[in-house]
């Protein structure tokens, strides 16, 4: 996990309240063995976990800074920008920077008519049946004709465990935070939870 900084954080360090809140879960006198030693820290583990996704924010590991897409930008120029930047998806922007909705390689496929849940080998199946599949579905389209909107986005203290819940319940694969303007200061994708999920290990 990259802190705010872009440094990298160490694995999860189970604190003494961390243990001391698990030996009050564990009902009876404790004798310590090799199997009560790791009932204790099996829960105090549970614990860490629990304060760790309470307390880090996305402000703690969201990726800065934000690579965004003007709403005005065609598809050839979204798709290409998409590529330069190695990733699957970003925000889009008004003219007064404010986001605008969230554009991903699901949008696109949808928009060729493959549905958004598909293999590479689907695309290619799909495109051999239909000579130049995508080259007649890109020309003259903006990015306002696939994006999804309205974007689901946070600011910079809601907590790990809430994105994750977000992720979950929305179905999204990426964040975009805001500032009190609803322009982006950073973004939490399902990578940047992923390292953040590290510590807890």
């Amino acid at each position: 996990m990259r802190d705010s900084n872009g440094k990298t954080c160490g694995p999860v360090d189970i604190s003494e309240s961390d243990i001391l809140a698990a030996m009050k879960d564990i009902q009876g006198y404790i004798d310590i063995s090799p199997g009560d030693f790791k009932e204790v820290f099996q829960v105090a583990f549970t614990h860490a976990v629990q304060r760790i996704m309470n307390s880090l924010k996305a402000a703690d590991i969201m990726t800065r800074p934000v690579n965004v897409i003007g709403i005005e930008m065609d598809l050839l120029q979204t798709a290409t920008f998409l590529a330069e930047k190695r990733i699957s998806g970003a925000p889009v922007v008004d003219s007064d920077g404010r986001i605008a909705g969230v554009v991903s390689e699901k949008d696109f496929l949808a928009m060729m008519g493959v549905g958004k849940t598909v293999s590479f080998m689907q695309i290619v199946v799909h495109c051999l049946n239909n000579k130049g599949c995508m080259t007649p579905v890109v020309k003259n389209h903006s990015i306002r004709d696939i994006m999804t909107t309205p974007a689901i986005t946070a600011g910079p203290q809601i907590t790990v465990g809430a994105i994750s819940a977000l992720f979950i319940d929305r179905q999204i694969n990426r964040l975009p935070i805001v500032d009190t303007a609803g322009k982006p200061i950073g973004i939490v994708t399902r990578t940047d939870l992923v390292h953040a999920n590290l510590l807890s290990r």
